[in-house]
C-alpha cells in the first residue's frame, strides 16, 4: 500500500494503540470495542502489515488495558464532575471521547499540528470537542481551559517520550495553570524503556528517533519534585486485565507485572 502519512517520528507512533484497538474490536469477543478505529485503520493510506506481523500480543494487550482503565477513570471522575473538561495530551488517533462522553463534558484533543491535521481528516470537531495544535509545553493552551468545574488531563502513551526535566515543567505548569487538575497516566519502569525501544519500536518499523526516554520504578518518587503533586494510584498494566486472558498468555502478564514493566497511575496536582 502506498504511504501518503506526513508524520513526524514520534507522532507516526499514534498508528500502533489505533491498529491495537482495531485488532481488539475485530475479535469475536473483544474486551473493548472501538469501531472508529477499524474504520480509520481500514481507510489510512498506511501499511499496518509490518505492526501486524512484528508485534506481540502482549503490546497490543497493553494498548486495550490502558484504554479501559483509563475509560473507567474518567467516567468516574465526570460522574462527580458531569461538566468537568478533559484535555487529550498527545491526543493522535485517539477515541476516547466517543466511548466515555456523558453529553455534557467539555474536551480538548492536544497534540503537534501535523498528528492534528491528521486527525480532522478522520475524527472532525463537534460541539464539545476541539482540537489545539501545538506543543503541550507552549502555556497558551492553558487559558483556553475552563477549571471551574474539574479537570482532567489524559497522558497516554506520551509521558515517556520527555526528558525528566521536561516532566517537571509540565506538572509545575498545571499546578501553575490547572490547579486542582487530575491526570492519568501510563508510564514505564527503566527496564521497561529498554525493552521497549528494542521489541516494539524496532520491530513495529518506528525511527529511532522515536525511542522512549523516561521510566521510573516508583512513580511516588514524583512527589518529592513538589509538595503539589500526589499519586492517588498507581497499578501494574495487566493486574486487572490479565483474568481475561487464557492461562498461557497470563503467564507472560503476570511476568510484566511483577517486573512493573509498564504501569498506569492516577495523580492529583493541587
Amino acid at each position: 500500500m502506498e504511504e501518503n502519512i506526513e508524520l513526524g517520528s514520534v507522532q507516526k507512533t499514534l498508528l500502533l494503540p489505533l491498529w491495537g484497538r482495531a485488532v481488539e474490536t475485530l475479535k469475536p469477543k473483544p474486551l473493548l470495542t472501538d469501531n472508529q478505529a477499524v474504520t480509520i485503520m481500514k481507510s489510512i493510506p498506511y501499511d499496518f502489515s509490518r505492526i501486524a506481523s512484528k508485534l506481540s500480543m502482549i503490546s497490543q494487550a497493553s494498548w486495550i488495558a490502558r484504554s479501559i482503565w483509563f475509560d473507567e477513570k474518567i467516567k468516574a471522575f465526570i460522574g462527580e464532575h458531569p461538566d468537568a473538561t478533559v484535555v487529550n495530551i498527545g491526543c493522535g488517533l485517539d477515541t476516547t471521547f466517543h466511548r466515555v462522553d456523558n453529553g455534557r463534558i467539555e474536551w480538548i484533543d492536544l497534540d503537534l499540528p501535523d498528528a492534528i491535521a491528521l486527525r480532522k481528516q478522520y475524527l472532525p470537531e463537534q460541539e464539545r470537542s476541539r482540537c489545539i495544535a501545538g506543543s503541550v509545553f507552549d502555556s497558551g493552551w492553558y487559558r483556553t481551559v475552563k477549571n471551574n468545574n474539574g479537570v482532567m488531563l489524559l497522558i497516554a502513551g506520551v509521558i515517556y517520550y520527555f526528558e525528566e526535566s521536561e516532566i517537571k515543567k509540565l506538572f509545575s505548569d498545571i499546578h501553575s495553570f490547572l490547579p486542582g487538575a487530575e491526570i492519568v497516566i501510563d508510564y514505564s519502569s527503566c527496564r521497561g524503556i529498554r525493552m521497549a525501544n528494542r521489541m516494539v519500536l524496532d520491530r513495529g518499523g518506528m525511527e529511532s528517533s522515536s525511542y522512549l526516554k523516561w521510566g521510573i520504578d516508583d512513580i511516588h518518587e514524583i512527589e518529592s519534585w513538589d509538595r503539589n503533586i500526589h499519586v492517588l494510584e498507581s497499578v501494574p498494566m495487566f493486574r486487572e486485565h490479565k483474568k481475561r486472558y487464557p492461562l498461557v498468555k497470563r503467564i507472560g502478564m503476570s511476568v510484566s507485572d511483577a517486573m512493573k514493566i509498564m504501569s498506569l497511575a492516577h495523580i492529583r496536582i493541587e
